[in-house]
């Protein structure tokens, strides 16, 4: 039971730090790449789609991304949630193609999106911590229905503590290498 608890935890943790990894690809550094945009929800038909599921996007040449509607319909819309995102893009449409052009970052935006990138490491931190509470509770109750002993619930307990150290020391270390990028002119 005790080992099936923490199986779940760890799996859970596991996901949030994938989860955290794909949220930092998200962060623009002065490199174009289809991950700063696929994530954006554009209003289609009433409904909010990430961008990648209305249309193609490309990264030609480091400093330009291309995207190419499916629905030549949702070309205003794209436009429109791209320029209200929180990313600071300005895109450019010929009435086919949105062309986005990524300026170099200036010193100000790079620190900008390095507390952008803190705060969101320490968002992930709580939700690992999130996660060892609910396991903590999980052990406890096996404890209290006799289900495990004491020194049982303490050796989990102690295994549990090492997870979320291992998984928060992680998300860590993927903030720095993100907090590298942006630093790196």
């Amino acid at each position: 039971m005790v080992n099936e608890a923490l199986k779940s935890i760890e799996d859970k943790m596991k996901n949030s730090i994938k989860m955290f990894h794909a949220d930092l690809a998200t962060i623009r550094t002065g490199h174009a790449t289809p991950a700063l945009v696929e994530h954006i929800r554009v209003e289609y038909a009433g409904t909010p789609l990430p961008l990648n599921q209305l249309a193609g996007i490309s990264a030609p040449e480091a400093g330009l991304l291309l995207i190419q509607p499916w629905d030549k319909n949702s070309l205003r819309d794209i436009e429109k949630a791209i320029s209200t995102s929180e990313l600071g893009l300005n895109p450019v449409s010929d009435g086919n193609i949105i062309r986005i052009a990524i300026p170099p970052l200036s010193e100000e935006r790079r620190q900008e999106l390095i507390k952008v990138v803190h705060r969101r490491t320490e968002e992930r931190r709580i939700a690992i911590r999130n996660l060892r509470h609910e396991a903590l509770n999980e052990l406890k109750k096996l404890e209290k229905d006799k289900e495990i002993s004491q020194d049982e619930l303490k050796r989990a307990q102690d295994q549990l503590q090492k997870l979320t150290d291992f998984h928060i020391l992680e998300a860590e270390s993927l903030s720095q290498n993100k907090e590298q990028e942006l630093t790196e002119v």
